[in-house]
Order: structure tokens, then C-alpha cells, then sequence
């Protein structure tokens, strides 16, 4: 059946925008270009959009040549303002941005151990609101909070986790009830895949998976360009996948036993301990023996991950991702071509430490978008 014309307008208006969004300011006669629609139809549609308050004239174009310059139509940066929370277990880290995901203003505080949840929600808000005025925005349109624990895929809410600290969850909450904006959280390592798949070590692909490693490890499984997680929002749990070399089995509580016992920091220290290395240089150290006896280790875990899911690529992420580096991702591509038939390429984080936020504000400006534009 052929689209209403209420329908098609929509198609349109949402087809300029998203153009306008990925490729900057553009000429009436570019979104014709790229659109292929009719120069009267691409005329009513920047009329529309214009009117609406989304799109407005930025500049001219084709000053080097005679006759009149054709008017630039941009976005409306400054129709609704984003901000992102990555929340570690004894920090926060806060960005500000327009509609357009241009940076406005950053921040970053500890969060003690000893702090309690209340205090701990209130640092974390606080830095966010000190941070929106000094960026001048008085009002937020979408906030996006990037968080390790599962997501309830029903809820689209933080689960309670042992092991995790109570004002995680609490923070959500509050900042739904405090703030007039769409608040919305998701699993940090679900949004550092989502930066690495749109601007990092992954752009270009349609299946990875990206290992998380750190203090804590996980996974983010993408197959055809979308994060999937799972029945229960716990796809990518890693930490918890049996393996030999580990000092038993994991439980529904605890992930000793399990992937993380051989990769997390503290087995890095350990092994670090074993090759008479300093633990906070080993991993950039240049050291054959420790490098190699780590990367067999992580091997064993990507092997599993690939029989299962064939994803063609693995992206080493989290703090030791980002200090492993490409000489990391080489050896363990190559233990990995040894224990699997699968064609599979390692690569290191591009974005490091940066991802989860650059995720979150990339959430936040999707959801955004999709609420204005009409």
C-alpha cells in the first residue's frame, strides 16, 4: 500500500533530519540530492521543519560562484540539551551537550567507599546540576546514566545487585523525581559497545563483541548493528562463564570460579606478582612472558564467545583494554586462531576510558531526536 500523505511528510521530514544530523549543514539542492525527493517536496519539508523550530538558515553556501549564494539549513542545536552520567563504583563523570552532541561542559568527582547512599546520590546530582549551569542550560531534555549491573528488560530499570553499591539504583530514581527530563539508564558496557560500533574500534561492522576488563568484567554482544541483551537484560555476563584454570566453579552470587577469577585486575596484579613486574606498568611493559601468559588467558573466554556467537570481531575495552593496547589484541588474536576454527579479529578499544560516557551521550541524543523530530 502506498503511504498516506501525513505518512510520507513524516518519512521526509524524519529523512532530512537524520541527513542533516550526519552530514552538517546542507543546500536545499543537497537534500534533494540526497534524498530523492522533488525540489518542491524538499521546499515544503524545509518550510515545515523550519517552522517547527527544528531547522533554521546557519549560513550560505556558493560564495565562489556568480549568481545568488544558496542558504545553509542546519539543525537547532540548542532545542534541547543532553547530559550523560558514567557512574563507576567510586566515581562519577558527567557531560553536557546540545541537541547536536557538541560538548557544553564536563566533570568528574569521587565517590568515597564509606560514603552513604544518600550522600552519595546527592554528590553525584549535585555535580550534575553544577555542571548544566555552568554549561548555561537551565533545562534538560534527556539524560542518559550508564551503570554496571543488569538492566530489566521490562522496566528498563537498574535490578538490585549484590556486590554493587545501593546508590546506584537510588540515583536513578532520584533524578527521575528531581528532573524535568527523560531519564534512562543502561549497562555501561552496553554503551561502550554502542560508542566503539558508531566512532570507535568497531565502526563499520555489523557483529563484535566487546569484552569489558577491569575491576570488574562483562560483555556487550551486537549482531546486525543492534546491542542484544538477552531474556533477562544479562547477555555478555562473562565474568560468570565456567573456564579451566580457575580455582572451581561460579555461583548465582559470585563470579569466582568463573572468566573473571583469570582476567579481572586482581589476576593481573597476581600475574603481574608471578613475572616480578609492577602490576599498575605490566600490561604496557613490553613483556613477552607476562603479555603472552594474559593474552592465553583471555583467549580462552573469546574462544567461547566465538564458537557461540561467530561474531567475526572481539574489541578489547575497560581500563585494561585501553592499556593492552594493539600489542594486547595481536596476541590474543593469535592464541584465539589457535583454540578456534573461527575466523575472528581482536582489536583494542579506540575510545578507552572515554566510551561508556561518549555511549551514554549518543543514548541520549538517539532518544532525544526521536521524541522532537516530528
Amino acid at each position: 500500500m502506498a503511504a498516506s500523505p501525513s505518512t510520507a511528510r513524516t518519512i521526509n521530514d524524519r529523512l532530512a533530519l537524520r541527513l542533516l544530523q550526519d552530514e552538517g549543514p546542507l543546500t536545499a539542492a543537497q537534500l534533494k540530492t540526497l534524498t530523492g525527493l522533488s525540489r518542491p517536496t524538499v521546499a515544503d519539508l524545509v518550510e515545515r521543519l523550519s517552522g517547527s523550530g527544528l531547522v533554521h538558515v546557519v549560513g550560505e553556501a556558493g560564495a565562489e560562484r556568480r549568481g545568488p549564494n544558496a542558504k545553509l539549513y542546519g539543525l537547532v542545536a540548542d532545542r534541547a540539551h543532553l547530559a550523560a552520567l558514567d557512574v563507576r563504583t567510586r566515581s562519577v563523570s558527567v557531560a553536557v551537550t546540545d541537541l547536536l552532541g557538541t560538548p557544553l561542559a564536563e566533570a568528574a568527582a569521587p565517590v568515597g567507599e564509606d560514603a552513604g547512599t544518600g550522600p552519595a546520590v546527592e554528590k553525584a546530582v549535585a555535580l550534575l546540576e553544577r555542571t548544566a549551569g555552568e554549561a548555561g542550560v537551565e533545562r534538560l531534555h534527556t539524560v542518559a546514566v550508564g551503570a554496571p549491573g543488569l538492566i530489566d528488560p521490562a522496566t528498563g530499570e537498574l535490578r538490585d545487585s549484590t556486590g554493587l553499591p545501593a546508590w546506584h539504583r537510588r540515583l536513578v530514581g532520584v533524578l527521575q523525581e528531581r528532573l524535568p527530563a527523560h531519564v534512562l539508564v543502561e549497562n555501561e558496557t552496553n554503551l561502550a559497545a554502542v560508542a566503539e560500533l558508531r566512532e570507535g574500534a568497531a565502526r563499520g561492522r555489523e557483529d563484535f563483541v566487546l569484552l569489558w576488563l577491569g575491576q570488574g568484567v562483562g560483555a556487550a554482544v551486537v549482531l546486525g548493528g543492534r546491542v542484544r541483551r538477552g531474556a533477562s537484560g544479562g547477555a555478555g555476563e562473562i565474568g560468570f562463564l565456567p573456564v579451566p584454570g580457575t580455582s572451581g566453579l561460579p555461583s548465582s552470587t559470585g563470579c569466582d570460579g568463573g572468566f573473571h577469577e583469570l582476567v579481572s585486575t586482581v589476576a593481573i596484579e597476581a600475574l603481574a606478582a608471578d613475572h616480578g613486574l609492577d602490576p599498575a606498568g605490566a600490561l604496557t611493559s613490553g613483556h613477552t612472558a607476562f603479555l603472552d601468559a594474559y593474552a592465553r588467558r583471555l583467549a580462552v573466554g573469546a574462544a567461547a564467545v566465538a564458537s557461540v556467537l561467530d561474531p567475526g570481531c572481539v574489541v578489547l575495552a575497560g581500563e585494561t583494554g585501553h592499556q593492552g593496547g594493539p600489542e594486547l589484541a595481536a596476541r590474543v588474536e593469535a592464541e584465539l586462531a589457535r583454540l578456534s576454527p573461527l575466523r575472528t579479529e581482536v582489536r583494542a578499544t579506540v575510545l578507552g576510558d572515554a566510551a561508556v560516557l561518549r555511549g551514554a551521550l549518543l543514548r541520549a541524543r538517539d532518544t532525544a531526536q526521536d521524541a522532537l523530530f516530528p
